[in-house]
């Protein structure tokens, strides 16, 4: 089920970009772009190319033909120009349109486009009516050079672990760009943009596959409840944050310092009065296993928090008080996959992007203790006290985010959402 509701429709079908007229500088929607720019204004052809072999491009193609194709055929908007040539338009990420009802961009590295790109295209069209606009012929030849710049410089792990920032087409400072801000740890390790409505993504195949393959979303009614679910924080085990928040109820009554037993026998004496309230039966080994299980994992909380202290995601004294930005922060990245993939409207993302906001202020009074509660919430749900993978890539990104100048932690107030 797709979604072309009546206030989306809209004439942004392709870029359309002037330069300044005044001679003064060209402010790009990123340093690749950018870099672009300077290359063709100086005809550096081939260099130009090998940008573009590093990043990849995004082709059009109507949406209809899109959810028609069969595997392994690869459909493409194409133009004929009126000497009888016909011609393909690729762009750069950053200079993609807001998303359109009708029309969709697919991603290619330029590699793959060499297979691609319909025998009858004659010419290639990079960044067409921007600043940064180049063309290319599509013989043979020209593709063979395509395939070798591929093959020697495209990594897609290069295109990860980054804070990419628009400098362009943002919204303005308001709980629309801090509810996209919530998703940072998320476009960091993709290498996304974090500031960026116009949703396109890994292309629109590329976003579906995503959400199909790690979420289980097939269709619109799929990705509407995985979406209410990360928004009320219901996808994480309640009883993390119970858990937690024993501790805070602790250090409300009792002052900052909670023993550990102190914490384990109020999380078994407020779960069994919890059951005994609801009628819940406590005398069978399920429940007693339950109760061991909560206790286990004061421990193993406890353990997290002493290695977020000194790899410095807590400061000396610091505790996590909630799990909940695991589900915020997926929540707010999911609500752009469901826009790339179509299955959301232009509408229902920002309202699911504002939520999280509304969301990440109401459980967290910073940035840091939003990325403690993240980082958390995503060792208990993968990493299994191994501090692997799971746990030091998303440390990188909390390092990155709390550095670099244009991160959105450096850029968003977190309580002006």
């Amino acid at each position: 089920m797709q979604t072309a509701a009546e206030d989306e429709v809209h004439d942004e079908f392709f870029p359309f970009v002037t330069g300044p007229q005044d001679g003064s500088r060209w402010q790009a929607p990123t340093d690749l772009e950018q870099h672009l720019h300077k290359l063709a204004g100086t005809g550096n052809v081939y260099a130009y190319l090998r940008a573009v072999a590093i990043e990849g491009v995004y082709y059009p193609v109507r949406l209809d033909e899109a959810l028609a194709a069969h595997e392994g055929t690869y459909p493409m908007l194409t133009n004929e120009i009126p000497d009888g040539r016909t011609v393909a338009q690729v762009y750069t990420a950053g200079l993609l349109p807001r998303p359109h009802p009708y029309l969709v961009y697919e991603y290619a590295t330029l590699g793959a486009l060499a297979h691609i790109l319909p025998a009858g295209v004659d010419i290639l069209a990079v960044n067409v009516a921007t600043p940064c606009e180049q063309y290319f012929p599509t013989d043979d030849e020209e593709r063979d050079v395509w395939l070798d710049l591929h093959h020697e410089l495209f990594s897609c792990d290069e295109l990860m672990d980054r804070v990419v920032t628009r400098r362009t087409g943002a919204p303005p400072a308001g709980p629309l760009l801090h509810g996209l801000a919530c998703g940072a740890h998320l476009c960091f390790t993709n290498g996304d943009a974090w500031n960026t409505t116009h949703w396109h993504g890994m292309g629109h195949q590329g976003e579906r596959e995503r959400v199909a393959d790690s979420w289980g979303v097939h269709d619109r009614a799929d990705w509407l409840a995985i979406e209410e679910r990360l928004l009320e924080r219901e996808v994480s085990p309640w009883y993390w944050d119970f858990v937690l928040g024993a501790r805070t109820a602790l250090i409300a009554a009792r002052g900052p310092r909670v023993d550990a037993e102190q914490w384990r026998d109020c999380v078994e004496t407020t779960l069994r009065d919890q059951a005994a309230r609801t009628g819940t039966s406590t005398d069978d080994a399920e429940f007693d296993d339950f109760v061991a299980h909560l206790r286990a994992l004061v421990g193993k909380l406890l353990r997290y928090e002493s290695r977020f202290r000194a790899d410095g995601l807590l400061p000396p004294d610091g505790v996590v008080r909630s799990v909940a930005a695991w589900d915020i922060g997926r929540g707010s990245k999911m609500a752009r996959w469901g826009r790339g993939a179509r299955y959301a409207t232009e509408a229902e993302m920002h309202t699911a992007l504002e939520r999280a906001s509304v969301a990440a202020r109401a459980a967290y009074g910073s940035w840091e203790e939003f990325s403690a509660g993240y980082v958390l919430g995503r060792c208990l749900h993968f990493d299994e006290e191994e501090f692997g993978p799971w746990y030091t890539t998303v440390l990188d990104a909390h390092l990155a985010l709390a550095t670099t100048p244009d991160s959105p932690w450096r850029t968003v107030p977190f309580d002006a959402g």
